[in-house]
């Protein structure tokens, strides 16, 4: 195997890798989210709140780590990591839905990855600009600190991550 094939094919496999691990974690979160949704827009905060982070948990491992992650927060604790930040900038350039991806090779070893989350109008019950009393009580209640309203169908929400260790 010639050395620049061995190299194109080890400098996927970290993509790969996240890809696999943000999957299950995507199906997970998206089918529990619409779900819970169905019986209310307080059900799907609760969703958000609690279960979320156990799903992101249940799909890590020891070798790659799964998250989300924002600009407009609204849980503190999915502030994105250093290495996000400018991935997230890159994403939001791009044309709304596009299903692409980011891939940063770190330094000391490890590999960050990153897709966009394109806001759905089921997102629009709690992110949109105009959310329901209820909605908005419960709101305040879980996230004194939320940002992570007034957006637009199909606007850019923020990203499923995972970082891969080397």
């Amino acid at each position: 195997m010639s050395a620049l094939l061995l190299a194109a094919l080890l400098s996927t496999a970290p993509a790969d890798e996240a890809k696999a691990a943000l999957a299950p974690f995507k199906k997970s979160l998206m089918e529990t989210l619409l779900t819970a949704l169905k019986t209310s827009p307080e059900a799907a905060l609760d969703v958000c709140s609690v279960r979320a982070p156990q799903l992101a948990k249940e799909a890590s491992n020891a070798h790659v780590t799964v998250g989300r992650s924002a600009f407009k927060l609204r849980n503190v604790k999915n502030a994105p990591p250093a290495w996000l930040a400018p991935v997230m900038a890159e994403l939001t350039k791009e044309k709304r839905g596009t299903q692409t991806s980011r891939t940063v090779a770190w330094p000391g070893g490890g590999t960050g990855y990153a897709e966009p989350i394109w806001a759905g109008a089921a997102c629009l019950t709690c992110h949109g600009k105009n959310v329901a009393p209820a909605v908005d009580a419960k709101l305040k209640q879980l996230y004194p600190a939320d940002t992570a309203r007034g957006f637009e169908e199909g606007e850019f929400r923020g990203v499923f991550w995972a970082e891969v260790k080397p």
